[in-house]
């Protein structure tokens, strides 16, 4: 079974303001793979580092969203010294700190896809030849799964 990684920002695409078309059309992709997890077609990784994120936001209606959304996971990756040494090396060519969190977690845990809605991220991580984790956006990703 394909292994989802998504972090906080697409996550939470669904609360965002939908009056942007990208907006609106990536708040779909991410409902789509969501259907497609619920439905036991692909599985979802949740981790200690989205759970520190998810805790830090000020918004409760966002936190609660999240958290019943990581519900279907149930595989939680725990903090190890492989992953922050993978992020220090993210880090090290320009990723911040908690991104790098994420990409290391979902690379350690031989996730299939990550998946943000985070264009700098993005175009950094899809350079990067150190990782086996396809970074994408979330219409890349609904393009990749082929839904």
């Amino acid at each position: 079974m394909l292994t989802i990684y998504l972090d906080t920002c697409s996550l939470q695409r669904p609360l965002d303001d939908q009056r942007q078309i990208r907006v609106r059309l990536e708040t779909e992709a991410i409902l789509a793979v969501l259907e497609q997890i619920e439905n036991g077609k692909l599985a979802l990784l949740d981790s200690e580092i989205l759970r520190y994120e998810i805790y830090r936001t000020p918004n409760l209606q966002r936190q609660q969203h999240i958290t019943e959304i990581l519900t279907l996971s149930h595989i939680i990756i725990k903090l190890n010294p492989a992953i922050e040494q993978l992020s220090y090396r993210l880090q090290n060519v320009g990723i911040k700190p908690l991104d790098a969190l994420h990409l290391a977690t979902a690379e350690q845990a031989k996730a299939d896809y990550f998946c943000t809605c985070d264009d700098k991220l993005l175009r950094r991580a899809q350079k990067l030849d150190i990782l086996e984790t396809h970074v994408l956006s979330p219409l890349q990703l609904l393009e990749a799964l082929k839904l």
